[in-house]
């Protein structure tokens, strides 16, 4: 008995000691002073801690009630996201240090302090647990409703976290140690350098973050190519040291953020947005079968084809149309005809965008004939849309060509050399 009454000579303390007393006596066990203490401090823990857990049990109980009963949406959602749940867990050590002294007479015990400082540390721990839950809950409540635009901003909140844990961190190790916070952290100031080399990525993440997020630089959704890199797809999240890409072919490409600012890449938001996506193709003619037209051939050509005629008469030579949908030729040969024929094609089809330029020009002409160029806009960002209609269109060129005269390149094969011989 004596070695309890060290420990602590208060009633209920004293109504605890002699409950184990008894159960010993019962049982037939030969009881001493350690063993004594060491079943006292464990029933103390397990009685604290189980109180503690009744009142979380029974807080968490009346919280969600009260939410359910007064329909209120954003506690509905802060059950959903169990934020209530993590924050409750402050409760059981809360209640633990507030039962501790009923245990001991000194609360300058040896093992009081060890208990109390231990105790203390697990408090810190869930009051970190705590904190985070309601930054993610802010952090993901703000990026589905007021995020319009997408930012990148997982990586503040992953920061904001990191700082939490931090503070945790150096307030536990001041408590074990028994030292003011404020002295841990001036002296963890000599080791500043080695600190920034460990977190030299979070940091440079975090730096990455801002200027992608501040100069509307990169968004969750864009579609993105990094040629340095396989990235060429779909981002699909940016935290504080990756940022993930999910390619075409569903595989994902990890890369850091400070990447995409420290060298460049290509952003195809531009083109989402504008709804309209960019086709440019090049088709070879035959240098050989392009000739001048005579007016026989004229026209046959504006016969077939009334619209090219009004337009020759309208415009005489040196005359060009401008604008982003000019009609543009040349009388003089059947290449030339066949270009104004193709921007009146182009201006009459329903999958071009007559809102964006329309042109079809020649380049120089090389070795494989005249490079025949057709530049306009498709009205769809949708890659399988884009491909049909774009290939509508090539085949109409190349379908409509020889009814001009005109012959696409094509390289000679094993079976034209074989046909000729025959």
């Amino acid at each position: 008995m004596q070695g309890y009454m060290d420990i602590s000579s208060n009633n209920v303390a004293q109504w605890l000691i002699n409950i184990i007393d008894s159960f010993f006596d019962l049982i037939g066990v030969k009881h001493g002073v350690y063993l004594d203490d060491a079943v006292y401090f464990g029933v103390i823990i397990f009685v604290a801690l189980f109180i503690g857990w009744i009142v979380k049990i029974v807080t968490l109980f009346v919280v969600k009630r009260l939410v359910l009963t007064q329909k209120f949406d954003m506690g509905k959602e802060l059950l959903s996201k169990k934020v209530f749940t993590h924050v409750s867990h402050v409760i059981p050590p809360l209640i633990f240090l507030i039962l501790l002294p009923f245990a001991f007479n000194s609360v300058d015990s040896i093992i009081y302090v060890l208990i109390n400082n231990v105790v203390k540390v697990y408090f810190a721990v869930t009051i970190g647990v705590a904190v985070c839950a309601v930054l993610s809950f802010l952090w993901g409540n703000y990026d589905n409703r007021k995020n319009d635009k997408n930012h990148p901003l997982r990586g503040v909140l992953n920061v904001s976290k990191g700082v939490v844990w931090i503070v945790i961190a150096i307030v536990s190790l001041s408590i074990l140690i028994g030292k003011s916070p404020i002295a841990l952290l001036t002296g963890l100031g000599a080791f500043a350098a080695a600190l920034m080399l460990i977190f030299k990525d979070s940091i440079l993440g975090f730096v990455a973050g801002v200027q992608l997020s501040q100069n509307d630089m990169l968004r969750v959704g864009d579609w993105i190519i990094v040629p340095s890199t396989l990235a060429n797809g779909v981002v699909e999240d940016v935290s504080l040291t990756v940022v993930k890409v999910r390619n075409w072919d569903n595989t994902m490409v990890m890369l850091p953020p400070y990447s995409l600012v420290s060298t460049s890449f290509q952003n195809w938001r531009g083109m989402s947005e504008s709804g309209v996506r960019l086709m440019s193709k090049s088709l070879l003619i035959d240098a050989n079968s392009i000739g001048e037209c005579d007016e026989g051939t004229k026209r046959q050509l504006f016969e077939r084809y009334p619209r090219l005629a009004t337009f020759f008469m309208d415009n005489v030579h040196g005359v060009y149309n401008g604008g982003v949908t000019p009609v543009n030729g040349s009388a003089d040969t059947n290449l030339g005809i066949f270009r104004a024929y193709l921007c009146d094609y182009l201006k009459s089809h329903g999958g071009v965008s007559q809102n964006w330029q329309i042109l079809v020009s020649l380049n120089a002409p090389d070795s494989s004939g005249i490079p025949l160029n057709i530049y306009c806009y498709i009205n769809t960002t949708d890659w399988a849309a884009f491909e049909a209609v774009q290939s509508e269109i090539l085949e109409h060129v190349v379908l409509m060509a020889p009814q001009f005269g005109l012959s696409v390149y094509n390289s000679v094969a094993g079976v034209d050399l074989r046909n000729r011989r025959l």
